[in-house]
């Protein structure tokens, strides 16, 4: 396996520096608009584990299609880790057809809402452009593993896991995502710094979050029927998170599980919550009513600038903010329905990452890290061949028990990261 990681932000770092300690790979390209950062990267790998020689630094233009599939070509990669956000899916993404290249992302082509009833109607969903592109996969005998993050990823993995293992029918898919992380500035006072790009956070919760109904599906007479929306920061509830995180209150955002997992998994509902905070939900409500979410480029003294990519510039970059962080963040599936014992069930099956453990062994902060450790051990199972398969498919079209085996199995042969399951 030749790898071509597209993007050296923060998941692209962390995501190397596990990869440096795994052996199934034989080369490792780190690509990136700037080739300093991708260098920074390879050198730390490089730090890591003495007389590595398998990593190398180049640039791309990840906007640019014909740019990325040159670097494929040059490079022989034959699997690409879409490491960029989610602007410059489409460009790699077919990219790499056009090269002949296996694909893996960890967010999906965006959404564009209804242009009449956007709280209500969807009309171009996360992944539709993707997935109207699933046939050329199919032929050309490839694979475009989509959504292999943590959110969507693992918790996709979890559902498939509770589906095959724990439940006979299952009542909801509910993605719950919280944490009790703090950010304390340069003078040791609690700042707000988001944990990942401000840009997709911006993107997700301001749009029409996504629902998926099994009842809307079979009265609509196909899977796209049961698909709706609903407005930003809808149906609140108090979700009790695991390992003293504890309470904190998820509304309904925009994310690509809801449009993954009704797919192949059998729900009578998915939802996916978040739990945003006072604080985040108060800035996004203001940078919507200031028109700063914006994408649309304005003049300002004679430079044209997105307002969006402005509020994004100002702040603090996500990759850096580990050492002033502190807490853990929670990944998972709350699965509510009927227990393979026939009695009901609901559980959430999750994932923590402690910051002060990503940071001491890292150098990565722990949302980016969680991030990132799940394509690497996605791109091992199709290395070994456990994992295999053509066309658009997301994580819940494989059997999620060699993942979670690999994941928590202890290092070296296993990742060494524990998930859990936790009765409700």
């Amino acid at each position: 396996m030749r790898v071509l990681m597209i993007g050296a932000g923060g998941v692209g770092d962390a995501a190397a520096k596990i990869a440096v300690e795994r052996d199934f790979f034989d080369v490792f390209v780190v690509a990136d608009y700037d080739v300093e950062r991708a260098q920074r990267t390879v050198s730390a790998v490089q730090e890591r584990r003495p007389g590595e020689r398998r990593f190398h630094a180049v640039g791309v233009d990840a906007s640019d299609a014909e740019n990325v599939a040159a670097m494929i070509r040059l490079t022989g990669a034959t699997h690409v880790l879409n490491a960029v956000d989610p602007r410059f899916v489409m460009p790699v993404f077919d990219g790499c057809l056009a090269a002949g290249a296996n694909y893996l992302d960890m967010a999906m082509s965006l959404s564009n809402r209804h242009p009449d009833k956007p709280f209500a109607m969807t009309h171009v969903k996360l992944g539709d452009e993707q997935f109207a592109k699933a046939h050329d996969w199919e032929q050309a005998g490839k694979l475009a593993l989509v959504g292999i993050g943590v959110e969507p990823g693992l918790s996709d993995v979890f559902a498939r896991y509770a589906q095959d293992n724990l439940f006979s029918e299952i009542d909801e898919l509910g993605t719950r995502d919280g944490a009790n992380l703090a950010y304390f500035g340069p003078d040791g006072s609690e700042a707000f710094a988001p944990g990942f790009s401000m840009w997709t956070i911006i993107e997700e919760c301001l749009n029409p979050p996504v629902v998926w109904e099994k009842e809307r599906a079979e009265k609509g007479g196909s899977l796209e029927a049961g698909f709706f929306t609903l407005p930003p920061f809808s149906e609140p509830e108090v979700f009790d998170f695991p390992e003293g995180i504890g309470s904190v209150e998820c509304v309904q955002v925009e994310h690509e599980e809801v449009l993954l997992m009704p797919r192949w998994l059998d729900a009578k509902r998915v939802t996916f919550k978040y739990g945003l905070g006072e604080q985040m939900i108060s800035i996004l409500k203001a940078l919507n009513a200031l028109r700063l979410d914006s994408t649309d480029p304005i003049t300002i003294k004679g430079v044209q600038v997105a307002p969006r990519d402005i509020v994004a510039a100002v702040l603090p970059d996500p990759a850096t903010i580990g050492p002033q962080l502190t807490g853990k963040t929670c990944a998972g599936v709350h699965v509510t329905g009927t227990g393979k014992d026939g009695r009901p069930r609901s559980t959430y099956l999750y994932h923590v990452a402690d910051n002060e453990v990503t940071m001491r062994e890292y150098g990565a902060q722990c949302i980016v890290w969680q991030t990132a450790i799940n394509p690497i051990v996605a791109l091992e199972l199709l290395a070994n061949g456990t994992w295999a398969g053509s066309g658009v498919l997301g994580p819940e079209a494989f059997q999620a028990e060699p993942f979670l085996e690999l994941l928590a199995a202890p290092q070296p042969e296993g990742y060494g990261s524990a998930w859990g399951i936790e009765e409700k």
